[in-house]
């Protein structure tokens, strides 16, 4: 049996969670996972040994068991800690922001002063930002999770499978917009005037399927208080807990996702879809949803469709109409794969 190492002592549980997900009762690797405080905090155990750990001690850990794959999750911070890590074992890092890996040190430098100027210096005096891309050159492996994104450089790691959950039968049509409520990586100002200036007699209920914060909160509180009867929005002013967002998501008719196609990481530009993945698009496969993007948003995946002018009847016509999820994200078939992948990159 392959011994791997997935650390995750910085920003995604939520993928740390899927990979937990999809490698429990594998017949062929044996996975630890070492995980900073905050992480194991959010995590629900499904196989594995889990050790606490953060970037002063995971070295030795390692250093204690023969790995033949370790997976680093997320590579923002602890660049000279991961350094470390890439430079002495086989290493895989799953990137999320395909500009940030390749950063120049002036580039980096001038994005310090630009926002976050005290968290960034930290990263700079005490972390070694400016070694962030020879951490990516260091590594092994890169992986992506997005297949769209996949290249000669970039592995796709399949970990998104549709779980066994019943399809929604509700009464009134429920459109779920997941992620925090933020203007700064979704257009809200898009979703709320078309709430506002909706002219239906039909039930619908609107779930905004994140904390919703400052004038985001603010604008929900005065639209809560001027749509007519038949249309009802909840939110949340407070973090939605895992069981929370599961058992929305598992209600929803269909997702609504508003990205704003370009966004910023360390105030380098990313574009959803072509430098960067998107969060939506696992939750979509996971609960088996279709899922709504706006028109300019390019993929490949059929049940990703652009939004149309009419997007109320678009919402209608998508509850009524199925698509097979288990064809291609079975949670044996995606095991399969990744387990494919994993063994590719132990034998590299």
């Amino acid at each position: 049996m392959k011994k791997i190492a997935y650390i995750e002592i910085d920003t995604h549980p939520e993928i740390a969670q899927s990979f937990m997900e999809i490698m429990e009762g594998s017949p062929s690797f044996s996975v630890d996972y070492y995980f900073s405080k905050k992480i194991r905090n959010q995590i629900v155990d499904h196989g594995g040994s889990i050790f606490l750990s953060d970037s002063s001690v995971i070295r030795d850990q390692l250093k204690e068991k023969d790995y033949d794959l370790i997976i680093i999750g997320t590579v923002h911070r602890y660049f000279n800690t991961f350094l470390g890590i890439t430079a002495k074992y086989n290493t895989a890092v799953i990137v999320h922001n395909m500009n940030f890996i390749k950063a120049s040190k002036m580039m980096l430098m001038k994005s310090i002063f630009k926002k976050d100027n005290i968290y960034r210096l930290k990263l700079w005096w005490k972390e070694d930002l400016l070694k962030s891309s020879e951490v990516y050159r260091k590594a092994k492996h890169l992986l992506v999770l997005d297949e769209a994104l996949s290249s000669d450089l970039f592995r796709f790691l399949p970990l998104f499978y549709r779980k066994p959950f019943n399809a929604p039968d509700n009464k009134a049509l429920t459109v779920v917009i997941p992620g925090g409520v933020s203007q700064q990586r979704r257009d809200y100002k898009h979703v709320f005037n078309t709430v506002k200036n909706l002219n239906i007699q039909k039930e619908i209920t609107f779930v905004f399927l994140g904390k919703a914060k400052d004038g985001e909160l603010q604008q929900l509180d005065e639209l809560s208080q001027n749509v007519p009867k038949n249309i009802i929005l909840k939110y949340f002013s407070e973090r939605v807990s895992p069981a929370v967002f599961e058992g929305w998501m598992q209600k929803a008719d269909v997702l609504w996702c508003p990205i704003q196609q370009e966004t910023a990481f360390f105030s380098l530009k990313e574009t959803y879809g072509t430098t960067k993945m998107t969060g939506n698009l696992g939750d979509a496969i996971k609960f088996g949803k279709w899922v709504v993007f706006p028109e300019n948003y390019q993929s490949r995946l059929d049940f990703i469709v652009p939004e149309q002018k009419d997007i109320i009847s678009q919402f209608e016509m998508l509850k009524k109409t199925s698509f097979d999820f288990q064809k291609d994200y079975s949670r044996q078939a995606v095991q399969l794969k990744l387990q494919k992948l994993l063994n590719g990159l132990i034998a590299v």
